[in-house]
């Protein structure tokens, strides 16, 4: 992953995601070169210090000041504008990029690291013929390490020009637009309706923890039901999965005494009213990531955010592990599975994200474990997510897939574990409340706490 992520700046859907593959990222140690007669290597270097400092103060003017003044004296040097690129680019400031970048950038000289991160910036800005001209120019280096990128550049820029406005809000005046909002969940999902039994069931949380967001999946080309999709529809099972992900993953590290984490789900409300679920057609950039952390009380440490594909039956996965301090992108996993893999994969990946993030268990009463099938585990949370969200009166009926299989799968899942029969329990009270038919006695796990669960539902 280069300085940006793969949807517009500014907007939580666009049209296509840009292309995978990073850019460059900018050296830690600009490189001095004797083509600065009045800035010193030394200087210079201090000097983009400070202007980063400007920038995470959110002083952007201030750095912008100081990035006219490294200009004057340094603005060919190929570090110095690779450097100034990084630096915006990483807090979301693509139109500075191409203002004080391109009129500047010359690929001969300054090789190709400052041209991906013009590129992205253009990419972001949804300015295909821009994107183009800076495409063509990096071709024109020959560097055959840079071609897979490219060309994944390239095909990014073919889809923009091909659906300029798929998943962007609805047109109309600024007060007519669609809104896309998050929600997150502080808690294991299927814990609400059991406040009574928080002692009993969540581990305790003290000292300073690591806050952590783990965000709903994108879904590239899967995109007919963006931002500006004009029925309501219920979910399907990518939908469900790009949400009940993040939920899975953010239980997880809740049952850890390290760790505050929330899952973060996308909701939009048309301009008729209402909310519905939102599919994110490309990754989260840097600046969605940052309104998140914004919106979050206390900010966050660390944000997980990815992409879902499937292809004839074959699913791939991708994490991005962020570190919001710079927001830098620590750690990337990938995983693909097919349905008769999905648990094997599954099982794997979330490993691999557990030690990454130091997971350890969280001592409780209630003994939190990881399901041997992580698969109808995941479909759990997600049909538990959707009718406490209808519940809630955020999301209506129509949005959600049918009750009744959900609570037959449920109920089936039941004597697995205690995590099983309590999320059978509270699902079951509250599509009761809702009207559904919930008149189905499993056999659950035995426990006391799943006995007190009972009289707590009703």
């Amino acid at each position: 992953m280069g300085f940006f992520d793969r949807f517009t700046a500014k907007k939580p859907a666009p049209a296509s995601p840009p292309a995978p593959g990073p850019a460059p990222t900018s050296p830690a140690e600009p490189v001095p070169t004797p083509a600065a007669p009045v800035a010193s290597a030394v200087g210079t270097k201090a000097r983009l210090a400070t202007a980063r400092e400007r920038i995470e103060a959110r002083d952007l003017p201030g750095a912008l000041a100081i990035y006219e003044e490294v200009l004057g004296v340094a603005g060919d040097r190929a570090d110095v504008l690779v450097a100034i690129s990084g630096d915006l680019g990483s807090h979301g400031h693509v139109a500075e990029i191409v203002e004080l970048i391109a009129p500047r950038y010359d690929a001969d000289r300054h090789g190709p690291a400052t041209g991906l991160n013009l590129l992205q910036a253009y990419l972001a800005l949804r300015n295909a013929d821009a994107a183009q001209h800076v495409l063509d120019i990096l071709f024109a280096l020959n560097r055959p390490e840079l071609e897979d990128r490219l060309h994944g550049f390239s095909n990014a820029i073919a889809e923009l020009l091909a659906a300029p406005m798929a998943g962007a809000p609805a047109a109309g005046a600024p007060g007519d637009a669609a809104k896309i909002g998050l929600i997150t969940i502080s808690k294991p999902i299927w814990f609400y309706g059991l406040e009574p039994l928080a002692d009993q069931i969540l581990p305790p949380k003290e000292g300073r923890l690591r806050r952590l967001a783990f965000a709903q999946l994108a879904l590239p080309g899967h995109g007919e039901k963006s931002a500006a999709a004009a029925n309501v529809q219920p979910e399907d099972e990518l939908g469900r999965l790009s949400r009940a992900l993040p939920l899975w993953f953010a239980e997880t590290f809740y049952f850890s005494p390290l760790y505050a984490p929330v899952a973060a789900v996308g909701l939009i409300t048309p301009p008729e009213g209402g909310n519905r679920y939102v599919t994110f057609g490309a990754e989260w950039t840097t600046d969605n990531l940052r309104q998140l952390v914004e919106t979050h009380e206390g900010g966050l440490d660390y944000i997980v955010s990815g992409a879902l594909r499937v292809t004839a039956g074959d699913y791939e996965i991708v994490l991005r592990v962020w570190e919001v301090k710079g927001f830098r992108e620590r750690k990337t996993f990938t995983a693909r599975w097919t349905p008769s893999t999905a648990e094997t994969a599954l099982a794997q990946l979330h490993g691999q994200v557990r030690a990454f993030m130091e997971w350890s268990p969280a001592s409780a009463s209630f003994a939190y474990t990881i399901p041997a099938q992580p698969r109808p585990w995941i479909d759990t949370l997600g049909a538990a997510l959707g009718l406490f969200l209808v519940e809630k009166g955020v999301l209506p009926k129509e949005q959600i897939a049918a009750v009744g299989p959900d609570l037959k799968n449920l109920a089936d899942r039941g004597a697995a574990s205690e995590a099983s029969a309590l999320a059978f329990l509270t699902f079951r009270a509250r599509a009761a409340r809702l009207g559904f038919d919930a008149s189905i006695e499993p056999p659950l796990a035995r426990s006391p706490l799943v006995n007190e669960a009972r009289k707590v539902v009703g």
